[in-house]
Formats: C-alpha cells, structure tokens, sequence
C-alpha cells in the first residue's frame, strides 16, 4: 500500500491555473484598482499645468479618485483576512519571493497612505472637499482642521515623495508579472486572471 500523501488542490487549481487562482472578488478588487491608480496618478501629475476654470474639476477627480482607492484598498484588507490569497508556488525561488511579498506590502502601504496624505494636505491648505472639489462632484465631506500652512507643506512633500513612488513599485509589479508570464512561464500571473 502506498504511503505518498496526496497534496490537496489548490483552490482555482486547473489546467490554465496549475498554481491555484485568486478569488473571483479578489480579481475584481486587483482589476478594478488598476485604472483607478492610473487615473489618480495621470490627474496628479497634471493638476499643476491645468488652466483655472478647470483646475478645480480636475482636483475633484484626483481627490474622489484618491478616496475611492483607499476604499478599495480597505475592503481588499478585510476579504484578504476572510479570503486567503494562495500561497506563492513552492517553485519560486526565497529572493523572488521575498521581492514579491516587498512590492505587494508596499504597494497596499502606498494605496491607504497616499490618499490620507492628500485629503489631509488639501484640508492643511484650508481646501476641504466641499463644493467645488466636493467628493465625486456632489458630497461634502467634513472639515477635519484649521489651515496650517507649515503642515500643508509637509504633507505635500510626504505626498509628491510617495506619489513619485507608486509608479516604481507599479513597475516592479507589472515587470514581475511580464518576467513570469514571458520568461519563466510559470503560471504566476495566471492567478489573477
């Protein structure tokens, strides 16, 4: 009689997905963030050259953008807590999982941090999102402190290093992907599709 255990399935493990596969809402969390961030980080970059009759509106997308992200972020949190992610094949090598585990730590840092840096750098400027950079366009949200000019531009700094940061680690992650995908064919990337 054979003694050899049997490892279980992973779950999503078929023939496209020899690695298991994310869950069906862990999927749509993943793809729905990804135009977010570049529509947070294209209105970022441009805010500085818009006209003013437009700035404002360009603000209001930035920021709304910016909330909705931390949103998906915090909802992305808690089903990871209910909703285990699969476990890193066995045949990545420590220094590839290390690098991974670095990138995606990092880039959820980035996806919570960065919009609380940027609502509370417009409320330290005396600009709440209220009225004409109200959230989504049409909700006040509260006023949570004075304007203060010296904090205002410390967190602005804080905001711009961290922005400027995301599109390394964005990079990092898709090039990751790619690697996998193209170069050693692993069925990596498969799992979040």
């Amino acid at each position: 009689m054979d003694q050899t255990r049997i490892a279980p399935p992973l779950r999503g493990q078929d023939v496209l997905h020899p690695d298991g596969q994310y869950s069906t809402l862990a999927k749509w969390f993943h793809w729905t963030t990804v135009p977010l961030m570049f529509l947070a980080l294209a209105t970022g970059l441009t805010i500085r050259f818009m006209k003013d009759d437009v700035k404002m509106s360009f603000y209001a997308l930035h920021e709304s953008t910016g909330l909705i992200l931390l949103g998906l972020a915090v909802a992305r949190l808690a089903w990871r807590g209910v909703s285990r992610a699969p476990a890193l094949p066995d045949h990545l090598p420590p220094a590839m999982r290390a690098a991974a585990q670095g990138v995606h730590h990092a880039l959820y840092a980035a996806l919570i941090l960065q919009p609380l840096l940027g609502f509370f750098t417009t409320n330290a400027y005396g600009f709440p999102m209220q009225g004409a950079t109200a959230f989504l366009g049409f909700i006040d949200l509260p006023k949570f402190m004075e304007a203060n000019e010296g904090l205002a531009t410390a967190l602005h700094w804080a905001h711009s290093l961290l922005g400027w940061s995301i599109p390394l680690l964005l990079a990092a992650h898709i090039g990751g992907a790619i690697y996998h995908h193209a170069i050693r064919k692993d069925g990596t990337l498969l799992r979040m599709l």
